[in-house]
């Protein structure tokens, strides 16, 4: 791709390539060439020309030399007047050869190209033209052209606050940027409190009408191609831009020499600050020094250390506080003194002199009479506090004792004074001595403390000290204290050991107390327990055992009695001692918690429930005893039906095994034994009514019979199902002797085969039990793998739930099936074919003429179409009808 670019020593470089930028968009173009050409001629007006078509006015190079002239003010070489291709190429290499020494390196921008009219080579040149001429020496702190020139407007907007400039394309979009500048340096020009950022096309148009009016910057852009173009052509906003920048240089060049004037001046104004503060710091410094001069030489002395250790804690703090920030100060003073001529030696101004007697040595000299003056000042304190000390050492230490012999006696008396063993117990009264007897120990020990105090109070009032009246004071106070105590101590010692032996009196009624008290509450507490405690009894037994033991409870009543008012007698004894010396008893009973009014409502409650507990154990005695009559009234009904259920049960056994008469003989038997069974139901609903009673009474267990309801009922249930399940098979076997053609003498050697081999009376057979029966009918089954498959076929038919017994029912079924003639489902099928007249189906019409019309409808419902390739509408499929009869197919 064709491009251009400059030197490293350029003034930009161009990251952006024109031609890139151009080509790709063509309103780019359209706003290059308008800007283009109304910068040049913003040029070439100068020299009484203009140019109508960019790419063909520069074209023989004339006009390109002649902008060249304009912009650089200087000459170029001589043109060339011919009009052939060749003297047009000369001019305008003469032109390329001028802006190469002007530090631009062009590539791929020739003559020809230009001559030739090529307009991006065109517009590309005179982009370098005016990067060059019109750009290049924009420069704001050191920046490029390009950062230097978007830096400047950047400044120049920043106090609007909806203009913001990043960039030479989509700030500009809305004009404001454009108006702002007009109006940062022209504001008579535009009201720009009336624009609005939403109409970018008005804004547009009164810059641009504003800019060629009053600033004579050409229109070099259109308010449309901005607005209807995403993003504006930045080099045609450059150099409008940078038209503005060149506008407005005049009022840049006026700003930097105000601000060399405010420079000079601020250094002027900083030069007489310092002066003035200078004057001002000296002025308070030599104050400060003839103010505290005279408190130092002030040695008038104190009658008090206190006095002097505050006269020395002061000068601590002037040497602490006060001293540094003026010893700051004067040093703060020689450097702004030293700073100040320094800065007016390089400012060529003249040497500072302070006013008289503020030079820096006029401060030294003053500085050197305050550290005189301090330093005698100190010696006098020291040595005035060294005499005081000596005075003040006596007073310090009777002070010391004094405080301490004070901080022991204090709430002495008090405690001395105190009534506590009047309401104190046995144990606490002991402890109230030995702490009596170690107070007594300690007090004994101060003696010589109090001495002490005494001598030297007796010396300082020798000594003359000043403080004598209130030493004295407080040394008479001390000893009339101690005088006090003593007396104190005496009287208290005497009132504990004379309450400590009635306490032990009581203490020892007390215990007494307590060791017969708590037995006896024990044995009220489980009176009363035993008393209350609910029974459960189920005998007469048992509630006879429950009242012999409550009359020997009663039996003890009298000699409890006499124990209680016993224990109650030594309480009385122990009110008496209390109200005889007025003991002031602080609590109760140390050695239990039991009180006299506790044991007489425990007493008075075991007294209570002594003939509740005989009503409940009378009632209780009636109620077993009923209880009793209702067992025995049970057990007498119950003890008769349970062996004659079982009576029947065996009976009906019996019936269904023996083969007497026919089976409609032994039918009409077991349906006449079934009557005289249900005949005996009374009897049951009568042991069901007992039950009822035994139920309500809550009894549970009966000694008089081994049945229970639950077991007659389920006798019963079973009495009425055996009798019933043997009429049913009764009635089955004689279905199965009619249905198959059985005589009774079969029928009879069948039973006595089964009965034979039910050697436990079950009604049933074993697996092994059945097979033994039917070799002994004539059946061969060898014990081999073909005779045991045999078997298995046998078993599955007799026994198909697998339950692994066979009931005589099944093995009728299976002997009558193996011994009579019976209807296979090969044999229906024949008869429905000769019903068909011998085809392999059968209509409809056929059957209902043949067969009842119950049973013509019943096959016609149940068979289904015909399918074979013989078949007729409304065939029907017999076939597979009568393999269904017999459950060889689905029906």
């Amino acid at each position: 791709m064709d491009h251009y670019e400059a030197d490293e020593n350029e003034y930009m470089h161009q990251e952006d390539d024109w031609d890139r930028d151009l080509l790709l968009d063509p309103a780019w173009e359209k706003q290059q060439r308008k800007t283009f050409t109304a910068w040049c001629n913003s040029h070439l007006r100068k020299a009484g020309t203009q140019i109508e078509n960019i790419e063909e006015d520069f074209r023989d190079g004339l006009k390109l030399m002649l902008l060249l002239e304009v912009i650089s003010g200087e000459r170029l070489a001589k043109p060339e007047r011919g009009k052939m291709r060749v003297h047009k190429i000369s001019n305008v290499n003469k032109a390329l050869d001028f802006i190469a020494s002007k530090g631009v390196k062009l590539v791929f921008i020739g003559a020809e190209e230009i001559v030739d009219g090529n307009a991006k080579m065109t517009l590309g040149m005179i982009w370098t033209i005016i990067l060059r001429f019109a750009i290049q020496d924009i420069s704001v702190e050191e920046t490029s052209a390009k950062e230097g020139l978007l830096l400047w407007c950047q400044r120049k907007t920043a106090p609007y606050k909806n203009v913001n400039i990043q960039n030479f394309h989509i700030s500009w979009k809305d004009g404001l940027g454009f108006c702002a500048l007009i109006h940062r340096h022209r504001p008579e020009l535009i009201d720009y409190g009336k624009l609005r950022k939403d109409d970018p096309m008005t804004n547009l148009n009164t810059a641009f009408d504003v800019a060629e009016k009053y600033l004579d910057i050409p229109k070099m852009l259109d308010a449309e191609d901005i607005v209807g173009t995403a993003r504006p052509d930045e080099k045609a906003i450059m150099t409008y831009v940078s038209s503005f920048y060149h506008a407005f240089s005049g009022a840049q060049k006026a700003e930097t020499a105000a601000n060399r004037i405010c420079k000079v001046l601020a250094v002027n104004q900083e030069n007489e600050q310092l002066m003035e503060d200078y004057e001002k710091l000296a002025s308070d410094l030599l104050e400060w020094i003839r103010r505290t001069i005279p408190w130092l030489e002030n040695k008038t002395p104190e009658n008090t250390m206190q006095a002097m250790q505050q006269k020395l804690e002061d000068f601590r703090d002037y040497r602490r506080l006060h001293k540094p920030p003026k010893v700051q100060e004067k040093c703060q003073l020689e450097i702004n003194f030293n700073t100040l001529q320094t800065k007016l030696r390089l400012s060529n101004r003249p040497a500072f002199m302070p006013s008289e007697g503020k030079m820096v040595s006029d401060i030294s000299n003053a500085w050197v009479g305050l550290e005189g003056a301090e330093k005698g000042y100190e010696e006098w304190l020291l040595n005035e506090i060294r005499r005081l000390e000596r005075l003040d050492h006596l007073a310090e230490k009777f002070r010391q004792k004094a405080a301490i012999h004070e901080a022991w006696t204090e709430g002495k008396e008090e405690m001395l004074q105190k009534s506590d063993y009047e309401t104190a117990s046995l144990s606490d009264i002991k402890a109230l001595l030995k702490k009596h007897e170690a107070f007594e120990s300690d007090l004994a020990a101060h003696q010589d403390r109090v001495e002490q105090i005494a001598a030297i109070a007796q010396e300082l009032n020798e000594l003359d000290y000043y403080d004598s009246p209130s030493v004295n004071t407080r040394c008479q106070h001390i000893c009339d204290q101690w005088d006090a105590l003593g007396v104190l101590s005496q009287k208290r010692s005497e009132a504990l050991q004379r309450t400590e032996k009635l306490l032990e009196t009581i203490d020892q009624l007390y215990l007494e107390f307590a060791k017969r008290a708590a037995p006896f509450n024990n044995w009220m507490e489980g009176a009363m327990e035993d008393l209350q405690d609910t029974f459960i009894v189920h005998t007469i037994e048992e509630i006879l055992g429950l009242s012999t033991a409550h009359e020997q409870f009663k039996a003890t009543l009298p000699d409890a009695d006499k124990e209680r008012q016993a224990i109650l007698g030594i309480h009385n004894e122990i009110a008496k001692i209390v109200q005889t010396y007025h003991v002031n008893m602080a609590g109760s009973n140390p050695y239990t918690t039991i009180n006299p009014q506790e044991i007489n409502t425990k007493w008075d409650k075991v007294r209570q429930l002594v003939p509740q507990r005989d009503q409940a154990l009378s009632g209780e005695h009636a109620r077993q005893q009923n209880n009793e009559r209702l067992r025995k009234q049970f057990a007498s009904q119950a003890n008769v039906i349970g062996p004659w259920m079982q009576t029947k049960m065996e009976e009906i056994g019996r019936i269904s095994i023996e083969m007497h008469g026919t089976l409609e003989d032994q039918l009409t038997h077991l349906r006449q034994y079934e009557k005289s069974i249900v005949n005996y139901k009374s009897k049951i609903d009568q042991l069901e009514g007992d039950h009822q009673l035994i139920q309500e009474a809550l009894i549970f267990d009966n000694k008089h019979t081994n049945y229970t309801m639950e077991h007659v009922r389920v006798g019963w249930e079973q009495l009425l199902t055996t009798i019933a399940r043997t009429i049913n098979e009764i009635e089955n076997q004689i279905l199965t002797r009619d249905a198959k053609g059985i005589s009774q003498e079969q029928m009879n050697e069948f039973r006595a085969s089964f009965n034979h081999f039910d050697r436990d009376h079950s009604g049933t057979l074993g697996a092994e039990e059945f097979k033994a029966c039917l070799i002994s009918l004539g059946y061969d089954i060898a014990n081999d793998a073909q005779g045991e498959a045999e078997f298995a076929r046998i078993m599955s038919i007799v026994d198909p739930n697998r339950q692994g017994v066979v009931t005589f029912q099944a093995f009728i079924d299976f002997m009558s099936r193996e011994t009579a003639d019976t209807d296979t489902a090969d044999q229906v099928m024949t008869s429905f074919k000769v019903l068909a007249g011998d085809k392999n189906y059968i209509l409809a019409d056929e059957l209902r003429r043949e067969l009842p019309p119950d049973q013509a409808e019943y096959c016609i419902a149940r068979m289904a179409p015909y399918s074979g390739p013989d078949g007729v509408p409304g065939a029907l499929d017999y076939m597979s009808f009568s393999t269904a009869l017999y459950g060889e197919s689905d029906l």
